[in-house]
């Protein structure tokens, strides 16, 4: 998040000559914090390692509010499978009394450099969990193992 607020020029005096605070000072503390209360607030966070199964439907968090929210991951291979590989991350949510569910493209590279990122802005309902799940494939004598690191974050409620 980029704040707009300016910093605070270097040679405006902090407090006047009674000691008080500044109007220049005033000013722009009112308007860092205005700034700050705009910021998008972290709900909840999932950070996992040395997976080697699919997940079944998981709860991220639940809103307290209806409103619009962002879910950000990062899915990387740990350890590549032998023969081949692939993850699929489904995120689901529901909006207005109806489950919405999304799916993101499969990752296949199938090498420990291998990742994906991605991040959706979505409308939830209250009290109704904002959910994960993987649907993970490996082929050969050694399994593909991968972290999936997910956050969740009210934007506007």
């Amino acid at each position: 998040m980029a704040y707009t607020t300016a910093p605070l020029n270097a040679y405006e005096p902090i407090v006047d000559t009674q000691r008080r605070p500044s109007k220049t000072f005033i000013d722009w503390i009112t308007s860092l914090t205005q700034d700050v209360d705009a910021a998008p607030a972290r709900l909840d966070t999932v950070e996992l390692t040395a997976q080697a199964a699919s997940i079944s439907t998981t709860p991220i968090g639940t809103p307290d509010a209806d409103g619009l929210y962002r879910v950000t991951f990062y899915a990387r291979i740990t350890r590549a499978a032998t023969v081949s590989s692939s993850l699929t991350v489904t995120l689901s949510w529901t909006h207005n009394g109806v489950t919405v569910t999304h799916s993101f493209s499969a990752v296949t590279g199938n090498t420990t450099t291998t990742f994906q990122s991605d991040s959706l802005l979505i409308r939830a309902d209250a009290a109704t969990p904002v959910s994960y799940a993987t649907t993970y494939v490996s082929n050969g004598a050694t399994t593909m193992q991968h972290s999936l690191d997910i956050v969740l974050e009210q934007v506007q409620a």
